[in-house]
């Protein structure tokens, strides 16, 4: 972290009309965990918990103007990718990332939404393997995303860990493939670092209300990061905060419901 009195964290990614997801998610979890959060809107959603009505997409060159403004005034210790929409976003986010040395960036490669809508054109999938993963110090994949990036089907975790080989090989520094679609006791997620696996396992939770999970997990890890704190403490506290907020779920909605970011203002008491 630098000499700045908070740590800086940036969201580069869409925003969820419901709040569940997206910018909204990230920013309330940068908030809980102690970080100063800012924004690079990438797409705008008309959304709920039963679904993504329709997306419109931001001009590249705006997403890259947001970035480039946070940045070259406030700094930014760690930055994530979430929602990218389009191809022409992504190639333009990955020359606004290198340009301004945005060194611990976690790449959470959103597809599909938890309703199934594509939030990824198919022809920006390629360009975000080819020209953004490179960049990435993390990159955090659930099972369809990463069966996509390596080319194969993953049913269980020998196959996550070999599509995490496959993956490392595109450029990120790390791979943490998250098992939460593997049928499995506990929800098991692997890291990969080039030299050996390392699992971070929680209780499987069997809940309605998960809308924007991988968004917040993504979120807390480069809140960690952001503090300066290494890559293995900063999985396993983001899990910890994860699985909590999705225990604590909240019925809002006639759908999916969102995790509750907020839970550990339920320590204090009410005023």
């Amino acid at each position: 972290m630098s000499d700045a009195s908070i740590a800086r964290a940036l969201t580069i990614a869409g925003s969820d009309s419901g709040g569940g997801a997206g910018i909204q998610a990230d920013l309330k979890t940068f908030a809980m965990l102690g970080v100063y959060g800012m924004s690079a809107i990438t797409a705008c959603t008309a959304q709920n918990t039963l679904g993504v009505e329709s997306i419109h997409g931001l001009p590249a060159d705006f997403v890259v103007r947001q970035i480039d403004l946070v940045v070259q005034d406030i700094g930014a210790d760690a930055a994530k990718t979430g929602m990218l929409y389009n191809a022409e976003i992504v190639a333009a986010v990955a020359v606004a990332v290198s340009r301004n040395q945005l060194a611990r960036l976690v790449v959470d490669p959103v597809m599909v939404s938890k309703s199934g809508a594509s939030l990824l054109q198919e022809e920006a999938r390629k360009v975000l393997a080819e020209k953004l993963l490179p960049l990435a110090y993390l990159v955090t994949p659930n099972v369809p995303e990463a069966e996509f990036l390596a080319g194969m089907s993953i049913t269980n975790s020998d196959q996550a860990q070999e599509a995490a080989k496959k993956i490392l090989a595109l450029g990120p520094k790390h791979v943490l493939i998250k098992g939460g679609h593997l049928v499995t006791p506990e929800a098991t997620d692997y890291l990969y670092d080039g030299r050996a696996f390392h699992p971070f396992a929680a209780p499987r939770i069997e809940t309605r209300n998960s809308h924007g999970t991988g968004c917040t997990f993504s979120a807390a890890i480069t809140a960690y990061l952001a503090k300066g704190n290494n890559i293995f403490y900063a999985i396993r506290s983001a899990k910890e905060y994860v699985t909590e907020a999705i225990k604590r779920g909240l019925p809002l909605g006639k759908g999916c419901g969102p995790l509750h970011h907020t839970w550990l203002l339920d320590r204090f008491p009410q005023v």
